[in-house]
């Protein structure tokens, strides 16, 4: 279990013991069983607002868990306020609804929780049954970023305890959501960056061989400037994280099109694919980086000529793709360097696309789904990797 993993079990653990404490006497009508029923509530509770909170602390999240959380609390309201103000209010009572930016203030600003009684909690409501609030802070990566109060008839040790548990517990949802957030802002900055090294590298030489047809056969040129406008518009739109290997392999297409426009019989091409694995599901411009790699090595000998391979497999759970040529090699050394820090200086960009492929796909599939690059001096490259048929990647089509 992760570390963040095992706070937040800690901090269930014993949000658990203190609610069945306080929830005691609703289940005392079930004799021998209130513990299993309190139990249950508690835990069914805590994952009913659970998603909303995953998603962060907006207004719209916060009146999505700020129920749930009254219920986990048992009392008469609940308040979730970020540094700006109220951001959602449960409760029958209303009367304390408008100050509860003023209740919270010390909390945002100690980051420690505070009991609010007397004159500072006081409503012009006659009768009002409200007579303190808990206020407890949330914090993401050390900074208070909002508040959770409970407003309740009388405020025990017990309530405090809970309520500073309760938003722990909150704040380890919003640690989670933050996380996740910065992780999906990683990626589309990979993305973001690959396709930057595209553009340069690639976008001058496609022009220049599409210029060169234009007076000697203007037909070719026109279908090489169509192949180049498909294959900029995809490797450019705003595209999900993934897609299937029939669009990659589309992708990859277009760019051999316009790379044997500009080499000629230089260039050969083999694609071998299996079609059970074209619906296969993929991260976004996972091939074309490899197959630009294996173009560039390929034809780094035998006078400028060389041989790329594309082979697709069908392997039962998995699709098993490798990219190979036949070009100059490198050291092995070498080759796994370019893994794990991208080029450096007298190395060129290569490396760029196959270290952005191969943390996204370690990201999205764990750390047994990475590139594998297999060269040695004078017998070429290849670079294998796999992918589930069916994952979470999936869903995002």
């Amino acid at each position: 279990m992760s570390t963040s993993g095992w706070a937040l079990f800690c901090v269930m653990f014993v949000l658990l013991g203190i609610t069945l404490l306080r929830r005691r006497a609703v289940f005392l009508r079930h004799p021998g069983g209130w513990q299993d029923e309190a139990t249950f509530a508690t835990l069914h509770v805590a994952a009913m607002a659970a998603p909303s909170l995953r998603a962060g602390l907006t207004a719209e999240t916060a009146r999505g868990a700020v129920r749930h959380l009254r219920t986990l609390l048992a009392t008469g309201a609940v308040a979730l306020t970020d540094s700006g103000g109220l951001l959602a209010w449960d409760g029958a009572v209303e009367c304390h609804r408008d100050r509860a930016a003023e209740h919270v203030r010390t909390a945002l600003a100690s980051g420690r929780p505070q009991v609010v009684t007397g004159e500072a909690l006081a409503c012009d409501r006659p009768g009002c049954e409200i007579r303190g609030a808990v206020v407890a802070p949330l914090e993401v990566d050390g900074r208070v970023i909002g508040t959770l109060a409970a407003y309740d008839a009388e405020v025990s040790a017990v309530l405090v305890r809970t309520v500073t548990e309760v938003a722990r517990w909150v704040s380890g949802q919003l640690e989670l959501a933050e996380l996740d957030s910065s992780r999906r802002r990683a990626s589309e900055a990979e993305v973001r960056a690959l396709r930057a090294q595209i553009s340069p590298h690639f976008v001058y030489n496609a022009l220049t061989t599409i210029a060169s047809f234009v007076r000697t056969d203007p037909e070719r040129a026109r279908e090489l400037l169509v192949d180049f406008a498909d294959f900029t518009r995809y490797a450019l739109r705003r595209a999900h994280d993934f897609t299937t290997l029939a669009d990659e392999l589309r992708c990859v297409d277009r760019y051999l099109e316009l790379e044997r426009a500009r080499f000629g019989d230089r260039l050969r091409v083999t694609v071998r694919v299996a079609p059970e694995a074209l619906a296969v599901p993929v991260p976004f411009l996972c091939l074309q980086p490899l197959v630009e790699n294996a173009v560039k090595h390929g034809l780094a000998r035998n006078g400028g000529s060389g041989e790329v391979r594309l082979v697709i497999e069908d392997a039962g759970p998995e699709a098993h793709i490798s990219v190979e040529d036949d070009g100059l090699g490198m050291e092995p050394e070498y080759a796994r360097l370019l893994l794990d820090d991208g080029p450096r200086e007298g190395r060129g960009e290569g490396g760029i696309g196959l270290a952005n492929v191969d943390v996204r796909l370690r990201q999205i599939y764990g750390e047994a789904y990475g590139l594998t690059v297999d060269s040695a001096p004078g017998s070429g490259t290849r670079v294998r990797l796999r992918v589930p048929k069916h994952s979470r990647a999936g869903s995002s089509l």
